[in-house]
Parts: structure tokens; sequence; C-alpha cells
């Protein structure tokens, strides 16, 4: 029998996680990473993060970015850039842009089987260093400069994209971000509840505060 002072003390542990989907190429994905563990903490739960690959699920929902699209690119890198300066984050758009993340998001997998912790601690440094400095993550030798800096063997990082095993946990990931309804990023999942976008953060704090929105099916 659980007595009340574990509960009290482990509600974040029993309470299902806000599930966290992010490419490490998407600048709504940084900016929400910025806000997503606040607002999870604030409600007692605590983030599931998923490192996935957006021109994946961008194709199996039959997608482009949207600054793929000449009549929606210079709205969107602009709103980029204010919407994170609307979350007091800094932000410097990359002179590459969208670039191949995949070592990046291999990297995670490999550390989160390790620590967890370690690896939200790299999909911040990751996220930070591109959209604030412009540091090409599908670039080798920028990549393994950015992991050593962080505290990762990059070495053993370089060892680990390549190998087969974590390159098929990245397209199960994938799929699995498919199968679960996922099409963009970031992707949060609370309570089953699916909400896409940075813009959704009022909403994921209202369902977290009340749950269920009234009316809603």
């Amino acid at each position: 029998m659980i007595d009340d002072r574990f509960l009290a003390d482990n509600t974040a542990v029993l309470r299902a996680p806000v599930r966290f989907y992010f490419d490490f190429s998407s600048p709504y994905s940084y900016i929400a990473s910025e806000w997503v563990e606040a607002v999870a903490a604030r409600h007692g739960r605590r983030v599931q993060w998923h490192a996935i690959l957006l021109g994946v699920t961008f194709q199996a929902a039959e997608l482009k970015s949207p600054v793929a699209h000449p009549i929606k690119r210079d709205y969107t890198l602009r709103d980029f850039e204010r919407s994170a300066h609307f979350a007091g984050l800094p932000y410097r758009q990359p002179d590459a842009f969208p670039i191949a993340t995949q070592n990046a998001a291999r990297v995670f997998w490999w550390l989160s089987d390790q620590d967890p912790a370690r690896a939200v601690a790299w999909a911040h440094a990751g996220l930070r260093a591109y959209f604030t400095r412009g540091v090409l993550l599908n670039d080798v030798e920028a990549l393994k400069g950015l992991l050593a800096d962080s505290g990762i063997d990059a070495d053993a990082a370089e060892a680990a994209w390549s190998d087969p095993v974590w390159k098929n946990r990245l397209k199960a990931e994938n799929d699995a971000a498919i199968a679960a309804g996922v099409f963009g990023a970031p992707h949060f999942i609370v309570d089953g509840e699916p909400f896409w976008g940075n813009d959704r953060q009022a909403q994921i704090e209202r369902w977290l505060g009340s749950g269920p929105f009234k009316g809603l099916a």
C-alpha cells in the first residue's frame, strides 16, 4: 500500500509525463524546449523528451516545411525570430536552414539510454547552439566540437551515431511518433491529448491545470 507521504513527494513520477517531440532543426522546438519543463513542473508532471526528424513526419503527412513555400518563407522566418524574442529568448536565424539533424538526434537517444538527464542537457545545448550561434549540427567537426564543449566524449558520440543500433533506434522513434499522430514539431501529448506547435503553451497549461476542456468530446 502506498502511503500519503509517498504520494505527496512523488506526484511528478506517478502522473503521466508530458511527451515532447522535437527536432534539432526546428526553431519552434527550440522555443518550446525553454518552457516545457517549467510548465510541466508547475502541475506536478515531468517531461519525456523525444528527438525526431521533421522530414520523416512531413513525408508521412504529405507536408513540406513552411519555408519551402515561397509565399510563406519570409513571414515564417520573421515569425521564428519574433516568437523567440516574445518568449525572451536570444535568437539568430542560422545561415544554413533547415539542416539534417539525424546525428544530433542519434546522440540524444544514445545518451538517453545511459542517463535521460544528460540527453535533455544535450538537447538544450544543441538547440541553443544552432539557434543562437549558428553552430551547424550537420557538420561533423562542428558537432563534435559542441559535444566536447558539452562534456560529452565526442569520439564515442561519433561512434554511436555511426552505429546501426542507434540508426535503427532513431528510425523506430520516428515510426512510433508517426503512429502516435505526430506530424510536426514541437508536438506534445498530454494524457493522450495532442497539441501541435509552440503557440499551444496556454492550452497545455490549462489542460494540465484543469483537465479536458468543457464541451470537448
